[in-house]
């Protein structure tokens, strides 16, 4: 997720390397690279060893080097490199284990595509969006009704997991891009910052059992390191790959055995879903892994501005059991 791109922008700037990054990510999900199968590939390598002279030096190159068995294609899927394990399989037994159940996975689903549609339709992402073939519609964004996605059947642990099509977030098209400063080059080439870059970090934890905990073990390091709490955030955006893992972290935060156990400090409380992606999320406007970061960044320094709150935190978590949050302080 590109956030970390401005993360690291950040510290060239401080460190004196850089007074000014663009930070900015692409992903193209429509035409992923599909590869051969591995032993069609290593056949094809033997074949350019040997260096067959003509059409029947080929032909016996190809017989001993590539096997029927071989002949194949290996298409893309979003599973941990150690694991082996789709994201989808380690959100449903997250939200097992924190008790998150189909139906609060639903609602908050419905209200992240509620909350899209209805930011859309009153220009809200106007400013946000650069039109492509003169376009800004999102084809994602539905008035999905409860009853409807409640019949859908679950998409990774069958027949009685809890995650769907519906509560798992849309791989799409998409680009963002950032512009980080220090104050004295903005203000040199006549640019109003939107906010501060005040505090970010990453962090790492086991993919076995906590893959999709970034973002809670993120902002317990970023309220601690600055000395808050959740009650001083004014704004919050956070990553929804899934219904489940956005709840599940949201319980995790409160739950005082998980926060004592894993954090060794008291539970950090409850976000208040009146601060939460009011204008929708990943499951609603997609999901693209290169720009999801800066979008979240976006949002979050925009609403600052349009409803008066100080301090926004942004989250995420990453496949690899990796976790990000940044602090962001409006400039007035």
């Amino acid at each position: 997720i590109n956030a970390e791109y401005m993360g690291s922008g950040a510290e060239k700037i401080l460190s004196g390397e850089a007074d000014a990054v663009l930070a900015g990510g692409v992903e193209t999900f429509s035409d992923v690279p599909i590869r051969l199968a591995r032993g069609l590939r290593l056949g094809l390598l033997g074949m350019q060893k040997d260096r067959p002279k003509n059409l029947l030096g080929q032909l016996q190159s190809i017989k001993k080097n590539i096997k029927l068995k071989d002949i194949g294609i290996e298409t893309p899927a979003i599973q941990n490199f150690t694991t082996k394990e789709v994201m989808g399989y380690a959100s449903d037994r997250m939200a097992s284990r924190f008790g998150v159940s189909r139906e609060d996975q639903d609602l908050f689903t419905v209200r992240s595509h509620s909350c899209a549609a209805a930011a859309h339709a009153t220009g809200i992402y106007k400013d946000e969006i650069t039109p492509v073939d003169g376009s800004t519609h999102e084809n994602l964004i539905k008035e999905t009704a409860l009853e409807k996605i409640s019949k859908l059947k679950p998409a990774f642990v069958k027949p009685h997991g809890t995650h769907t099509a519906a509560s798992s977030s849309q791989l799409t098209d998409g680009a963002s891009a950032g512009l980080v400063m220090s104050e004295e080059k903005a203000k040199e080439m006549g640019y109003k910052p939107k906010t501060i870059l005040k505090s970010w970090n990453y962090t790492g934890m086991d993919p076995y059992t906590d893959l999709l905990l970034g973002p809670t073990y993120s902002i317990h390091k970023l309220l601690k390191s600055n000395g808050l709490t959740l009650k001083d955030i004014d704004v919050f955006e956070i990553h929804e790959a899934f219904a489940g893992q956005v709840l599940s972290n949201l319980a995790a935060m409160n739950s005082d055995k998980f926060c004592k156990e894993n954090l060794g400090s008291d539970k950090l409380g409850l976000i208040p879903m009146d601060k939460l992606n009011v204008h929708g999320g990943s499951l609603s406007l997609g999901h693209p892994f290169g720009a999801t970061g800066t979008r979240l960044v976006l949002t979050a320094s925009n609403r600052l501005h349009r409803e008066g709150g100080r301090l926004a935190l942004v989250a995420a978590c990453a496949d690899g059991g990796l976790g990000h949050a940044c602090l962001l302080e409006r400039y007035d």
